[in-house]
This record gives structure tokens, sequence and C-alpha cells, in this order.
């Protein structure tokens, strides 16, 4: 019998496999170093390092169990994001989609 499925095996193992995504991935290493103090229509906000880049954004998404009203800077974190749409702005503005501390 077992000869019988072995061309069938490695599928059917493949299906009861479970699927194991590591939800702890994420895109990017940053390091938010504090308010934006300045005055203009593309300011205000955070300043945010990734990479040798340093990027604007305006908010942490809700569920963030971070308070950028009460933390010390800077801020080790792991993040993920992308590129705000707001086409007035400089390209160094984005959106934080999920975050946390290191």
């Amino acid at each position: 019998m077992l000869f019988f499925l072995h061309p069938y095996l490695p599928i059917f193992l493949h299906c009861k496999l479970p699927l194991t995504e590591n939800v702890s991935n994420y895109k990017s290493n940053g390091i938010i170093i504090g308010p934006d103090p300045r005055m203009c229509a593309c300011c205000g906000g955070w300043y945010i390092q990734i990479d040798t880049i340093t990027y604007e954004f305006d908010a942490l998404p809700d569920n963030s169990d971070i308070n950028l009203q009460v933390v010390s800077f800077p801020i080790p974190v792991k993040l993920d994001w992308k590129l705000a749409t707001e086409a007035a702005c400089p390209d160094t503005r984005i959106t934080i989609l999920r975050i946390k501390k290191e």
C-alpha cells in the first residue's frame, strides 16, 4: 500500500502541514528621532531614520503601544511602512503600517 501512495506522498504531506507565517517579520528597522517642530505645509509630525534616510511621518497606527507624547527619544523600532501619497510633499514622508519597539 505504501508503494502505491509513494508518488502522492509529497503532495499529501504538503497539504497537511500547517501554514506558518512569521508575523513578527518587519520590513525595516528604524529609529524614531523626535518631533519635527518646523511650521510649513509639509512639516510637522515626527522624524524617523530608516537605513541612512531620514523620513517624516504624521502618526502611528491606532494599535501601536508607543505614545510619542511621553517617551524619551531616540526610540529603536521595527516597522512596516510605505511612502505617503501626498503629491505636494517631498518623497520623505511615509505612512507607518505596523510598528513595535525593539
